[in-house]
């Protein structure tokens, strides 16, 4: 599982399928369920299951991002 944390939100999309892991979720880590718009404009800050984890191709990824401003 390749780390993507403090990278941009379309460059960690970019990373992990890369990597052939393609179940990837997404969610706004403030918790106010936004909606991620312009995945460049957000930073992801947390990622389940973490960097370093073997995962199976089929695992579902969360990447939880915030805007890059906050």
């Amino acid at each position: 599982m390749p780390n993507v944390v403090g990278k941009d939100h379309q460059l960690a999309q970019d990373t992990m399928q890369a990597a052939g892991l393609y179940f990837l979720d997404e969610k706004d880590a403030t918790g106010q369920g936004r909606l991620l718009i312009l995945d460049r404009n957000w930073i992801d800050v947390r990622q389940v299951p973490r960097a370093g984890s073997c995962v199976a191709p089929d695992t579902r990824i969360t990447l939880y991002a915030k805007k890059d401003h906050e």
